[in-house]
């Protein structure tokens, strides 16, 4: 079997008729003669014809690629919302690429000049830390849709939750539930005057906690990466600190899970001892012992969106900010003290 690679003239040669046809039914262009499409789309399909995106690409000075930059490949999460996007694109001639920025700026970075130079037609961005001004920066030269972050300046390319809200809901629900003593595992908050999804559910616990008449401890309050990890070592900070609580608040469900291990490790029980909640409501949430409370996010339905929103932005159609809602999921992992 030859090993040639099949060209537009064999198709033109095969399904007789000229060159210049064959070209405007590859691009599904009118003005064909139905019976002349029809032997075209024929010819491809006998000889598996596979077009050259790259050629094409130079040709219509489009890449038909869509630049992704998550965080955390495998977080189920993140993952979520990867899924949504291949969803949303899956009828469009449009193919994703995708980077795992690992919430670090220089990867990032990294990431993002590779897909500027692949001439991608358009950015998605969940979450990260690259600074507001790249952002903007970024927004004037291509499409930009970010997910799961808020900047100011490009509130209409922004889709996300409410998570000073969420935050301050689940504060709420372990107050009423007897908590006067929570702590609060948090990670960075502030990406080059960004303010993250981070900082704004620490600033709904917060929030929480000054209308219930409650002074914040800073004690109580400790930062970890979003990792599991971290979540472990935020509870053995916080046990030497010596500063009573009766539960811990994760920012997100990886670090909540990192905490349950580290208070099984000392022989601290949940909820009975001390309740935990976290944020995202991973699959594994719910089949954690005991099982998890925590805040759903829509990360399929907003991936799916992210997609829909950056065509229309390539289509030169305006965007509105999208603020989807979350939902708590009160399961077993909080005690009731009175």
């Amino acid at each position: 079997m030859s090993s040639r690679k099949i060209t537009i003239e064999d198709i033109a040669q095969k399904a007789n008729v000229s060159i210049s046809t064959v070209s405007r039914v590859l691009r599904k262009s009118s003005g064909v003669a139905a019976d002349k499409r029809e032997a075209v789309l024929q010819a491809v399909t006998a000889l598996d014809y596979r077009p050259n995106i790259f050629a094409q690409g130079l040709a219509s000075g489009q890449s038909m690629t869509i630049g992704v930059i998550t965080q955390n490949f495998g977080s189920p999460f993140y993952d979520g919302i990867l899924q949504g996007i291949l969803l949303g694109l899956e009828k469009s001639d449009y193919s994703p690429l995708f980077a795992d920025g690992r919430w670090n700026e220089n990867i990032e970075q990294h990431a993002l000049q590779t897909f500027v130079d692949r001439r991608v037609d358009g950015l998605i961005f969940v979450g990260g830390q690259l600074p507001e001004a790249d952002m903007v920066a970024v927004a004037h030269k291509t499409p930009l849709i970010l997910v799961g972050r808020t900047i100011a300046s490009l509130a209409e390319n922004c889709i996300h939750i409410d998570n000073f809200q969420a935050s301050y809901e689940m504060t709420r629900y372990l107050l009423e539930m007897g908590h006067r003593h929570i702590a609060h595992i948090t990670a960075q908050m502030h990406y080059q005057n960004t303010v993250s999804d981070v900082a704004q559910r620490y600033a709904g616990y917060v929030q929480a906690l000054a209308d219930a008449g409650i002074t914040l401890d800073p004690q109580l309050v400790v930062e970890g990466n979003m990792l599991q990890q971290s979540g472990a070592l935020a509870v053995e900070m916080l046990l030497m600190q010596k500063r009573p609580f009766t539960a811990i608040f994760a920012a997100n469900d990886q670090m909540a899970f990192g905490a349950r291990l580290a208070l099984y490790r000392r022989g601290i029980r949940v909820p009975d001892d001390v309740s935990l909640v976290g944020f995202d409501d991973e699959m594994t949430a719910a089949y954690t012992i005991p099982p998890l409370t925590t805040v759903r996010q829509p990360s399929v339905e907003m991936g799916r969106a992210a997609a829909v929103a950056i065509m229309g932005l390539m289509d030169g159609q305006p965007v509105s900010q999208q603020i989807f809602s979350s939902q708590l999921i009160v399961r077993e992992s909080v005690l009731r003290l009175r």
